[in-house]
């Protein structure tokens, strides 16, 4: 078993870190392996945008383009009227 900085991984854990692409890890395990290889997470990490994720542009609102609007447009919540039942 190896042991750095209070992280303690099987030979197992170590082989998968080191031999496939991990699918999850801890943010501690991160940092160690920062440390032990004295290097940055641009070193490690490389961003790649996920199919779906790409930001359209915004759109104005309508009725205008106020910046806090936000593309709202119609799917501002109406007041509520609450009327008397009529019992007749």
């Amino acid at each position: 078993m190896a042991s750095f900085i209070g992280i303690a991984l099987s030979t197992s854990q170590v082989y998968r870190l080191v031999v496939e692409r991990p699918e999850r890890l801890s943010l501690k395990i991160l940092m160690a392996l920062l440390d032990i290889l004295d290097c940055t997470m641009d070193d490690l990490i490389e961003p790649i945008v996920a199919a779906g994720a790409v930001k359209k542009p915004k759109k104005a609102a309508a009725g205008g383009s106020a910046p806090d609007a936000e593309g709202l447009g119609g799917l501002r919540p109406k007041r509520a009227r609450i009327r008397g039942v009529d019992r007749s």
